[in-house]
């Protein structure tokens, strides 16, 4: 040092410019050098100054990277790698106060003694260090620089309270990654600094901090040691951390080192603590407030005067100790304590026998533990290095290539690549080491290429695990105040400045569902500014849709396409349902009332086409007395009436009312009285919607598939489903009205008292089989017997050469016995649906022309003579008989009792079944037509009663007199012509 050197210790708290002051006095001089503690540090200064005064003059040299230009006159590095000798014009040592570190500070201790400027040396750090810096460094000036901002103490706050631009501190990885789980769940995001990143993953979270992506930050201690950055807040989450060798609490001095990168430049700042952290003692908030701290009194060293004439003389000069009695000697490093495991290995004793070896060797102790597997492990391999470069070799390319091969992978999770960065950075520590590897400059390239490969690898994994992207990009935006450019695709999904936010369904708009907590409330915020004039562009929209784009569900709901837009709720009445629109809050009056007087448009229209009927029923003034009180009773049921509800009503109608009606469209049936208009199945549907509304069912039932004549009943349903659905229970299932009432045309025929049994055109227009129509006739109130009998089948015929004359005279027992006549087949109404009717298998006979061709064969077929061995015909015949085929089939009366106090349900004044036949009275049906009984009768020849159905009777009442006929009968008018000639 020459005379003209000065020596300055520039002391003070944190925030009072230090750094930024020794970089102007550096640049002011020709050649300099700086000393950092962290390797992230000096890449930030390095950073700095080459936007200064550009790459070319000034270099970067720390334990993993060497960045030396050939004109280089600023060097900035670690305080390890700092070179020795180099005679610069000006000196710097950041945070002096390292020199009272356990593990570290021994080398900033040598530096304080020994590294000088040839014109100028600065000491930056703490007031803490004046006592020692006055004692050991004789004229040194000190300047104390004051704090540029206050620093208040805040308490305790959980982490969902935290400010933005908070850096929250943890002393282990595990407590980093749990603190940034939580803050992305709750905040959206967090940037994670730690010493171990290497600078490119660093400077990559701690862009996401200071662009504003993510307003926390989460850290540890390393953000103490002059990192720069916006903050705020500091809370620490821990006030003890492990330093190496046990647990022990930060000192009060240690915890303002970390609290006072909280408000940077004028700006003021608060620290605090979170989590299970204790609140600080008053005591030590104040003294971090007030920078008043207990000065150092010991500071660690180590010799500088290393012996290298054997192992065991350079261990004696490491642990020789101090003369000053500020000084103590370090406790045992890493270096020192690989160099005691490898000079007892008999293998590398027998090669240190000269002072280049022993020099060499404790080089290659001296490569850091970056990967901290284990002791012995970090040995074996300094010792497998030291053997390749013993005796001016170098450590192979192959092997070499092989270490590296195995980490320049960039899969796996945060803390797989984390180790592989450790692991690289061993290699990279040697590749920087002169004359280690026969090309340096290529594998100095590849491990820097491979670490910033992982470097990129981590910030990805990292940003992936702590910051939620979008909440981050949203949150900046709303906090900026601009207006959010939101945009809606054809699926409904929003995205708002590019992301995806949710789905716009109708007028409703869904969040996404992962996000939660913090993320859930900024999507919801900058949705509902972004989507403002979304909701009107899609209501404009709406109202000009066609009615062809909206429809209604059978439970009520609107729809508009495929989603929501309201739903039916009850009205005044059941014609006339009001509107409930789904329209978020967020879009306002005008576009929540435009969607309601688009849906009401809507289903009045639907209500008006489907119903046309019922409306001009209403309308119809020409209906007067009872004929409208009538037309209001199928307007209130909308359109269907069972007829036993109203038989008074219909009773009281006269000829000219029910005439009246009839023009509408109504139908008087023997069991409902309708609009077959209105038993179409969209109709239908709608009916069954409106009816349910009416009813204030809580869950609406179904209308059955559209074309079936019979479904099953479904006893569950409310009390009059089947009917609004345009059917009629019976047994186990519901027949359609109309079809039912073409099913009592034909019962009218048949002799209900006696019993009958069911026709194929029975069958055909109700589609069932034998078992379920006789299940539907009970259903309508007949007694059901079931039998078997002899199935009678076809057989081959004999022409017979007899006249026709003589055939006729044969017996036909077997053809009068038949229970189908023969004019059955041709009695299928012209108007069954097509398909419905009978089938007959081709090649079957009728049973009516089988017997009779039986007959025949009885009369006329010859006698055939039979040979030996050959069946006799007659004895064939009687084994057929044995095999004959059963068939069941069912006999139904009519069963149903009078209900008290009135007629039993869908039967005729004056007593009878529900087809119509008048009990004890004459013989044929109430609308005229056939007779009941068949000439001979159907059970076995039963004598014709010429039209009494029973035994006389006698009584002293006047005659009554005869009920008028019924206008709705189909035979009206032919019994009326019977009248007349009576």
């Amino acid at each position: 040092m020459t005379a003209a050197s000065r020596v300055v210790a520039v002391l003070g708290p944190t925030n009072t410019g230090k750094t930024h002051y020794a970089i102007e006095r550096m640049l002011g001089h020709r050649t300099g050098i700086m000393g950092f503690p962290l390797r992230l540090l000096a890449r930030e200064v390095y950073d700095k100054i080459v936007s200064l005064r550009g790459p070319s003059v000034v270099a970067l040299v720390t334990g993993e990277e060497r960045i030396v230009p050939p004109r280089a006159k600023y060097w900035i590095c670690t305080v390890e790698a700092m070179p020795e000798g180099m005679g610069c014009d000006f000196l710097a040592i950041d945070e002096i106060q390292l020199c009272a570190d356990p593990e570290r500070g021994h080398v900033f201790t040598d530096r304080l003694l020994r590294s000088r400027g040839l014109h100028e040396t600065l000491f930056l750090g703490a007031d803490t260090m004046r006592g020692p810096i006055a004692a050991l460094v004789p004229g040194v000036e000190f300047v104390r620089r004051q704090r540029m901002s206050e620093l208040v103490y805040a308490g305790s706050k959980k982490i969902s309270r935290m400010p933005p631009r908070t850096a929250i501190v943890g002393f282990s990885v595990d407590n980093v990654y749990a603190i940034a789980e939580l803050i992305r769940r709750q905040k959206g995001g967090a940037a994670v600094v730690m010493g171990a990143l290497s600078p490119r993953t660093r400077n990559a979270q701690v862009e996401l901090y200071q662009n504003g992506e993510v307003d926390y930050l989460v850290a540890t201690d390393a953000i103490g040691m002059g990192l720069n950055l916006d903050i705020d807040h500091v809370a620490f989450s821990s006030t003890a951390k492990f330093d190496g060798r046990r647990m022990r609490p930060l000192a009060p001095n240690e915890l303002a080192q970390i609290a006072g990168r909280a408000g940077r430049g004028m700006s003021h700042g608060s620290f605090g603590v979170t989590g299970d952290a204790r609140p600080l003692e008053d005591g030590v908030a104040e003294a971090i407030m007030e920078h008043r701290f207990t000065p150092l009194k010991k500071l660690n060293w180590r010799s500088s005067d290393l012996r290298f004439g054997s192992a065991d003389a350079l261990i004696r000069s490491l642990e020789s100790s101090p003369d000053h009695e500020v000084l103590i000697k370090a406790r045992e490093a890493d270096d020192l304590m690989a160099l005691r495991s490898l000079s007892q290995d008999p293998a590398i004793r027998e090669r240190i026998n000269d002072v280049a070896s022993v020099r060499l060797l404790w080089d290659v102790c001296r490569i850091p533990d970056f990967r901290g597997i284990s002791h012995a492990e970090h040995s074996s391999l300094l010792a497998g290095i030291f053997g390749y470069l013993h005796g001016g070799g170098v450590v192979p390319d192959d092997w070499f290539a092989r270490q590296i091969r195995r980490i320049d992978r960039t899969e796996g999770d945060i803390d797989t690549l984390s180790k592989r960065l450790a692991f690289i950075r061993t290699w990279t520590y040697v590749a920087q080491r002169n004359h280690w590897l026969r090309d340096e400059s290529h594998w100095r390239e590849q491990t820097r290429t491979v670490e910033d490969r992982l470097s990129d690898a981590l910030h990805a994994r990292l940003t992936q695990r702590f910051v939620d992207r979008r909440t981050s990009v949203l949150l900046r935006r709303l906090k900026q105040k601009e207006a959010l450019l939101a945009e809606v695709n054809d699926q409904g999904e929003v995205t708002v400045e590019g992301e995806f936010v949710g789905k716009l369904e109708g007028f409703r708009f869904s969040p996404d569902k992962t996000a939660q907590g913090a993320e859930a409330k900024a999507l919801k915020s900058a949705s509902v500014q972004a989507l403002a004039p979304q909701y009107h562009l899609r209501a404009d929209r709406f109202y000009n849709a066609p009615d062809t784009e909206i429809d209604y569900t059978d439970q009520g709901g609107l729809m508009w396409g495929e989603h929501a837009v309201g739903k039916l709720v009850a009205g005044a009445d059941a014609l006339n349902p009001r509107i409930e629109v789904f329209v978020d809050e967020a879009a306002g009056p005008d576009v929540t009332q435009k969607v309601e007087r688009r849906l009401q448009h809507f289903i009045s229209r639907k209500i008006s086409a489907l119903f046309e009927p019922l409306h001009n029923l209403q309308k119809d003034e020409a209906l007067t007395g009872l004929a409208r009180g009538f037309a209001f009773r199928m307007v209130e049921s909308l359109g269907v009436l069972p007829r036993a509800g109203v038989a008074q009503e219909v009773k009281e109608l006269d000829q000219d009312a029910r005439g009246a009606l009839r023009k509408h469209g109504i139908r008087f049936g023997q069991f409902t009285i309708f609009m077959p208009l209105l038993l179409k199945p969209a109709p239908t549907r709608l009916r069954l919607l409106l009816w349910s509304l009416a009813n204030g069912l809580q869950e609406f039932p179904e209308a059955p598939p559209p074309g079936l004549v019979t479904v099953p009943a479904m006893p569950e349903a409310p009390e009059g489903y089947d009917t609004m659905a345009g059917y009629r229970a019976a047994g186990q299932r519901m027949i359609r009205i109309d079809m039912l009432e073409r099913l009592a045309d034909m019962l009218r025929a048949e002799d209900s008292r006696g019993g009958f049994e069911a026709k194929p055109d029975m069958l055909s227009i109700t589609g069932m089989t034998l078992e379920q129509f006789a299940d539907l006739m009970q259903g309508l109130g007949y007694r059901t017997e079931k039998g078997e009998r002899v199935k009678v089948k076809a057989v081959d015929v004999v022409v017979s050469e007899t006249p026709a004359s003589e055939a006729e005279t044969a017996p036909v027992d077997a053809a009068i016995a038949t229970d189908t006549p023969a004019e059955a087949a041709s009695d299928t109404p012209a108007d069954v649906p097509e398909g419905a009717e009978q089938i007959v298998d081709q090649g079957e006979t009728p049973i009516a022309e089988a017997a009779a061709e039986t007959a025949e064969v009885a009369v006329e077929a010859p006698v055939a003579e039979t040979t030996e061995g050959e069946t006799p015909v007659g004895e064939a015949a009687d084994a057929a008989m044995a095999e004959q085929e059963m068939e069941v089939f069912y006999t139904f009366t009519w069963s149903r009792p009078a209900r008290p106090g009135g007629n039993p349900r869908g039967q005729r004044r004056g007593g009878g079944d529900a087809a119509g036949h008048k009990a004890g009275g004459r013989g044929k049906p109430r609308s005229g037509g056939k007779p009941q009984g068949k000439p001979g009768g159907k059970k076995g020849g039963r004598p014709d009663r010429g039209g009494d159905s029973g035994a006389k009777t006698y009584s002293a009442r006047p005659p009554k007199k005869d009920k008028p006929i019924d206008p709705d009968n189909p035979f009206a008018a032919a019994l009326m012509g019977l009248k007349n000639n009576d």
